[in-house]
């Protein structure tokens, strides 16, 4: 008898879950929702425990490829089984899973969320989305055919600052918008320590199941504990996306909601401090063009990303030089006036150079995981699903892209998903993923 892994490897999982209704709930018939964590702990744990304080949810698995990660989730829920393979628990309980947080370094979000939603089962997925555009074309179509309830884990999206931001904006309060600047003050390699791989890697400790870890990456060895696992793997271009991938999709967020962006940018070119083959540069710039829309002032727009400390320019915003600019965050140039939006702070108006005492009205902040939790259990898709959360995605990675051609604008056709004026560039938008790690479509 075949297992379900078997269906989703050889993809004939295809047919059968296609007619398969958008939601079957659990065998548990408590009438929560049962869910499941994969990654445990960091930004695991945070997931995990506020799908936890929804009341009409309970865990009903956890799976982290390294157990000494597992002691929090163990006292949330002594019940609930740990798995280190989560096809090993999808195989083992996938009857009874509604839903499941993701979260885990950015090279296995894809996978393991392309085989939850094959299976039916809403994913909450930290963000970025995908490690490369292939795969975030991928997971939007297939969220798109499953059905299923789907949010990117970018919380800061239902604050009150960005949600009250977008609304300031799209009601005009500043005129049509001209330019977005926006920064962040994390450098794109740092947290490992290393700028290549260690000459005298170790052996991974004995909790750690390093093969699962790699996933669909090109196998290394280990290295140190803080090489790669648990805190490192941010810098290294076969594992995460360095400074833009870690903070585009919170910065960027409300300058895609305020704008109502939903699609690709145009072109878009990059300048940085250095890099070679391992990890991200230490500090980037990164303008794109994107197609205007009915907020923005002309037929395209200007957005433009900073990191690593360096701070965008106040010239021609109308915001006085005086004014210090928070360490990260965005500035919206509009017709009438500009609006500074932190990362995670009150608004700032400026109209005639100098600040303004307009007061827009606030709204309140919604929670980002219960909302993703009301909609699996109303079936109502709630807003920065994997359609808008992976176009966002797209858009950071492709500046990702434009990182390893320094100094070169690149043009892209994003209905033929494809760089058209360098074709050796077209080689990073996806990644043939290790042997047993391959992701049907």
């Amino acid at each position: 008898m075949p297992t379900r892994r078997t269906f989703l490897q050889t993809g004939a999982a295809t047919t059968l879950l296609a007619a398969a209704p958008a939601f079957v709930r659990g065998q548990n018939l408590n009438s929560k929702l049962q869910l499941a964590g994969i990654g445990c702990d960091g930004k695991g744990w945070s997931d995990i425990n506020e799908m936890a304080g929804h009341a009409q949810t309970h865990h009903v698995a956890f799976c982290d490829v390294d157990l000494a990660r597992t002691e929090k989730v163990k006292k949330l829920q002594p019940d609930a089984p740990i798995f280190q393979d989560y096809r090993e628990m999808l195989d083992q309980l996938g009857d009874k899973i509604d839903g499941s947080t993701v979260s885990t370094p950015d090279h296995m979000h894809a996978r393991i969320t392309s085989d939850l939603m094959k299976m039916k089962k809403h994913v909450y997925c930290q963000k970025p989305l995908t490690h490369n555009v292939s795969e975030a074309r991928h997971i939007r179509k297939l969220a798109k055919k499953t059905g299923v309830i789907t949010r990117l884990g970018n919380q800061i999206h239902s604050h009150s600052h960005y949600r009250t931001a977008a609304k300031t904006i799209q009601d005009g309060v500043i005129g049509k918008v001209k330019e977005v600047r926006s920064w962040c003050a994390a450098t794109g390699h740092g947290k490992s320590g290393y700028m290549d791989r260690p000459t005298h890697p170790i052996a991974p400790p004995e909790t750690v199941k390093w093969d699962l870890w790699v996933g669909v990456a090109p196998m290394r060895p280990y290295g140190d504990v803080k090489c790669y696992h648990p805190w490192g793997w941010r810098d290294w271009q076969d594992f995460g996306n360095g400074a833009l991938g870690d903070f585009g999709c919170h910065i960027f967020d409300p300058v895609f909601t305020a704008l109502n962006i939903t699609g690709a940018p145009t072109d878009f070119t990059a300048h940085h401090t250095g890099m070679n083959d391992e990890v991200w540069p230490a500090q980037t710039n990164v303008k794109y063009t994107f197609p205007g829309t009915e907020y923005t002032s002309d037929r395209s727009i200007k957005i433009s990303w900073d990191d690593g400390g360096s701070l965008p320019s106040v010239s021609g915003t109308g915001i006085p030089g005086s004014v210090a600019l928070p360490r990260s965050g965005s500035i919206f140039i509009g017709e009438n006036g500009s609006l500074v939006l932190p990362h995670v702070g009150a608004m700032s108006i400026y109209v005639g150079g100098k600040a303004s005492d307009k007061k827009p009205p606030v709204l309140e902040s919604l929670n980002h995981y219960h909302g993703w939790v009301d909609g699996c259990l109303s079936g109502k898709q709630p807003s920065d699903g994997f359609e808008y959360g992976g176009a966002l995605t797209e858009a950071v990675l492709l500046g990702n892209i434009a990182i390893r051609y320094r100094g070169k604008k690149l043009q892209w056709n994003g209905d033929a998903m494809e760089i058209t004026n360098n074709k050796d560039a077209n080689k990073w938008l996806s990644r043939k993923n290790r042997d047993g790690w391959k992701m049907d479509s």
